[in-house]
């Protein structure tokens, strides 16, 4: 079912200590809010909206670099409002399912996903719900009464409703009340709300303490995956070679369909294959006139775009260039700084290396050249 959601990310988060608002802190070395955008995007969200204090509208772009299907809006000054910002850019209809999400509860999963959808069919809200398991006291400092602990349950998000119903619901909550969550407001509207098995891997990262814990579990949730890529063309005709996406004066061209970038191909290649997302000739066929003279960069976009939407990042890049000549060595620098620009990478993770075959084979008679590439991504297991 497709469904979209609204990540709120505008909070303080004071309790969580001093240093930077909760949804910007790291945690296994990504912003926190890169966790639920990407769990939510690798579980089928056809958008996302991700509701941010205005002073972040920056450092969100920085945070979701490379992911594709969000936008992010401004909050306002209290959750609801917030809340109210991001449903009010949901671009879905009133009867399309919308998925609420804080992002400080940074593990949310397709399962997740799948069970509020699937009660979402019969009710008119969603959420994941805890049995407490603790026996309960009330009391400042000293015990005034046990609470009955029956029939109680702790409330998680994602939470999920129709997008339609929220927003009426919504409107008719109490000027000055602030709602703890989102059921709240329904059920306050009159609305069913279902509970669907919650998980403790959807904890919210609260106190200092729960950042510790949850910097080891987050080494369980990603893996890296490798991707390799060879590419040759050979010489012909010309003035001029592209190469890693930098023009290079030549007393030759290289033939091919497109613009002929060995480097830039094999990047595309070792990209796809990371993701196990074909080759370039399955995307870019040669036989579409459309490619005729492309430019390679737009290869190596459509492959960086498909990363992001599996919810993954590039950590690295290698490529080798096989050739006699030209020469790379003086063009290097501003290969890896182009290459680094369409990975979305920091320069110094990207590596263009040069060698010869000493004379020998197609590329020591310089008939042609070749590139080798290899590219490492982190993605959901």
């Amino acid at each position: 079912m497709s469904f979209s959601a609204v990540v709120v990310a505008a909070g303080a988060g004071l309790r969580a200590g001093p240093g930077e608002p909760k949804a910007w802190r790291t945690l296994g070395g990504r912003a926190l809010v890169r966790w639920s955008v990407e769990g939510l995007l690798s579980a089928g969200a056809r958008e996302v909206v991700v509701v941010v204090a205005h002073d972040r509208l920056t450092q969100v772009d920085e945070a979701l670099a490379g992911l594709v299907g969000w936008r992010a809006v401004t909050g306002g000054k209290t959750r609801a409002e917030s809340v109210q910002a991001g449903l009010a850019a949901i671009t879905a209809g009133r009867t399309q399912p919308v998925l609420i999400h804080d992002a400080a509860r940074p593990f949310v999963t397709k399962e997740h996903v799948d069970r509020l959808l699937k009660a979402l069919e019969v009710s008119d809200g969603a959420i994941p719900a805890l049995p407490v398991p603790d026996t309960l006291k009330r009391g400042d400092g000293l015990v005034d009464e046990t609470v009955s602990r029956d029939g109680l349950w702790r409330a998680q998000t994602p939470q999920a409703f129709r997008t339609g119903k929220l927003k009426a619901a919504y409107r008719l909550w109490p000027t000055g009340e602030e709602p703890t969550d989102d059921a709240s407001v329904m059920e306050r509207a009159g609305g069913s709300v279902a509970m669907v098995p919650g998980d403790p891997l959807l904890m919210k990262l609260t106190y200092p303490q729960d950042f510790l814990m949850a910097e080891q579990l987050a080494g369980g949730r990603r893996i890296v995956r490798m991707g390799q890529g060879i590419d040759a063309h050979r010489f012909g005709p010309g003035e001029v070679v592209w190469l890693c996406g930098v023009r290079i004066q030549h007393d030759l061209g290289l033939v091919g369909h497109s613009d002929a970038d060995c480097g830039l191909h094999a990047l595309t290649d070792a990209v796809l294959g990371a993701i196990a997302q074909g080759d370039i000739g399955e995307h870019f066929p040669p036989s579409d006139p459309r490619w005729k003279g492309a430019s390679s960069d737009r290869f190596l976009k459509h492959a960086v775009d498909l990363v992001g939407a599996a919810g993954g990042r590039i950590l690295n890049a290698d490529v080798t260039l096989v050739c006699e000549r030209p020469k790379i060595r003086p063009h290097r620098d501003a290969m890896r700084a182009r290459i680094a620009e369409l990975l979305g990478l920091p320069v110094e993770r990207v590596s263009v290396k040069a060698t010869t075959t000493e004379g020998m084979g197609f590329t020591g008679r310089e008939e042609g050249l070749m590139a080798q590439a290899v590219v490492a991504v982190e993605c959901p297991p």
